[in-house]
């Protein structure tokens, strides 16, 4: 059964985190002065950088990740949305212009990071990577295999990196699309979706062996019913998730329309 006590502290995790921290730190800090001279420091960036790197712990270090690992595909899902939303958007407003193209503007990086980073190739990037990563047979072999599900783990977060660049890019030099591109973008990336939502939510089958034979954690609530609240959940955070989005998009457009100066 679930052991609450279970919390990964695997040195390629807690010093990952560790590491961007670190870096954060010595650039906000000793090397600002050389990186950007008279930047104040960031601290609203600190607090979001920082709450970004104790979320993503959170997410998969926590008995989150036993629970949705070995007994809860929604549990799964849960965490997979924390590394989807919350986490990304976090990490990209913890992170300065100065410092995001210190980082980013360099030559041969121009031409595939504004290819990447533009509302298509950030929805054909997230949609694609969460599609695919969600078939029978890579979603299975992420479960039963820890480096593979570690990869899992992070193309979601890249991915999501790039879905929300378009709306919140820190970077000048590969800013955020216009106000009106971004409620285009954010209708499309729905629809774009509505297939993977629509085929974890009625299929008659049960997608993934491990859930389908682990032991119930809870009573009355079948592999089916675990199925069907993952893909329930997918799509009504995803929406809320994107009307939020859309209304602070629609808020900022119309207020440019009202006063263009």
């Amino acid at each position: 059964m679930i052991d609450w006590r279970h919390w990964h502290n695997e040195p390629y995790l807690v010093g990952g985190l560790v590491l961007l921290g670190w870096l954060w730190a010595l650039a906000a800090g000793p090397l600002r002065s050389r990186l950007a001279p008279g930047e104040p420091y960031p601290r609203r960036h600190a607090w979001c950088l920082y709450s970004s790197l104790v979320l993503f712990y959170l997410a998969v270090g926590s008995p989150l990740d036993q629970i949705g690992e070995r007994f809860l595909f929604s549990a799964h899902m849960f965490q997979h949305q924390l590394l989807m939303y919350p986490v990304p958007v976090l990490f990209l407003c913890g992170v300065p212009a100065w410092m995001a193209d210190r980082v980013l503007d360099h030559r041969p990086l121009r031409l595939p990071l504004r290819l990447a980073l533009t509302p298509l190739g950030g929805g054909i990037i997230s949609t694609l990577v969460i599609s695919v990563w969600h078939a029978p047979l890579l979603y299975e072999w992420a479960l039963q295999n820890k480096l593979v599900h570690v990869g899992e783990h992070l193309c979601f977060f890249a991915a999501s990196l790039a879905f929300w660049w378009p709306l919140i890019s820190p970077s000048r030099a590969f800013p955020a699309t216009g106000y009106g591109a971004q409620m285009l973008y954010l209708l499309a990336i729905e629809i774009a979706m509505t297939p993977l939502f629509a085929y974890i939510t009625f299929t008659p089958d049960i997608l993934y062996p491990t859930y389908e034979y682990a032991p119930r954690i809870v009573t009355d609530f079948s592999p089916a019913d675990d199925q069907l609240l993952a893909g329930v959940m997918m799509k009504l955070v995803s929406i809320a998730v994107s009307l939020i989005a859309f209304g602070v998009a629609f808020y900022h457009w119309q207020k440019k329309q009202r006063d263009p100066v």
